[in-house]
């Protein structure tokens, strides 16, 4: 492990950057803060460490939170409730992908990337509890402690934005899963942001992390992740290898792209179902308020979002001709 700041961009963060992370800030505070404001403020409210009430089993719930003697009792499937914990240690695990900084027609991902840092940071932060960060890396994770305030979540959001993305055998997002467990001294929140274009490897040391942690997954996602459109000639370029391909992208080439692409999704959401990790999906042509708000309504339903609402919506050009839309 080492700290974040071997891995920063030689630039600084500029004034205009800073100014838009400070309006991202305002942004939760001011929007988010009244929506989930309770006895914990934050993106997973109920779970805690201390035993509550326990109520009946509802599709969706996790099994692991199942209370078998009032299921034994009542003949009726039930689980235990928790009582949110005053006091959180929160981990941020930030997957600096090349991938993030691409430009599409809405943005770059990096963007996203900051937006979900503030929300649980500035989220997670007060009374008393602590937020650390792990980020990818060049040969090994880059690590800054926990610690408390909102001086230090502002810390971490600049670290996210003038970061490098340089990952290397050793610093990738397996190996932070690996610097988080070293990391932590207590029962607490990890929270995985990703775009997760990448190789699936890191189940097996999030699943290990399951017995100390709760988790939250953060999908960031551009429309050109999802479906590439019909456009003839055009040249791809890998963000990871500087690879550049020509290639005639006509409806067949895109639909086998669309296929791949969801395959893969598929295999990362399902191998975050098996974690039992909630999956927050934030897409560059969307509110990324609303997407968090309306993740938040589906967890105190006692739901678990697993991620599918990333394809929700496509822009026009970017679905198979003759597909209908439902708003």
């Amino acid at each position: 492990m080492t700290t974040a700041d071997e891995g920063r961009r030689d630039d600084p963060v500029d004034a205009s950057s800073r100014a838009a992370l400070t309006q991202l800030e305002l942004l939760v505070t001011r929007r988010l803060d009244g929506v989930l404001n309770g006895d914990h403020r934050g993106l997973l409210p109920g779970p805690g460490t201390e035993p509550g009430e326990a109520r009946a089993y509802e599709p969706g719930d996790d099994v692991r939170t199942m209370d078998w003697s009032v299921t034994a009792r009542t003949t009726v499937p039930h689980i235990r409730q928790t009582i949110a914990d005053r006091e959180l240690e929160t981990w941020l695990v930030v997957d600096l992908t090349p991938s993030l900084d691409v430009q599409g027609r809405h943005g770059v991902k990096r963007r996203l990337v900051e937006a979900a840092v503030a929300t649980v940071g500035f989220l997670s932060a007060g009374g008393g509890s602590r937020v650390g960060m792990v980020l990818t890396g060049d040969g090994r994770p880059r690590v800054l402690p926990a610690a408390g305030g909102r001086d230090h979540v502002r810390r971490l959001l600049e670290e996210v934005s003038r970061s490098a993305t340089r990952i290397s055998p050793g610093g990738a997002l397996d190996d932070c899963l690996h610097a988080v467990r070293n990391a932590s001294r207590r029962h607490g929140l990890v929270v995985l942001m990703s775009d997760f274009l990448s190789e699936v490897d890191w189940e097996r040391s999030l699943r290990v992390l399951g017995t100390r942690h709760e988790f939250l997954a953060v999908h960031v996602a551009d429309p050109l992740d999802i479906a590439l459109p019909a456009v003839g000639a055009a040249l791809l370029q890998d963000p990871a290898t500087g690879e550049v391909l020509e290639l005639d992208v006509d409806d067949a080439l895109a639909a086998d792209y669309r296929r791949a692409a969801g395959e893969h999704r598929e295999r990362v959401h399902s191998a975050l179902r098996r974690c039992g990790a909630p999956v927050l999906a934030l897409r560059t042509d969307r509110d990324w308020i609303r997407d968090v708000i309306d993740f938040v309504g589906i967890r105190r339903r006692g739901g678990l979002p697993t991620g599918d609402s990333v394809t929700r919506d496509l822009p026009d050009d970017h679905r198979p001709a003759g597909e209908v839309t439902s708003r």
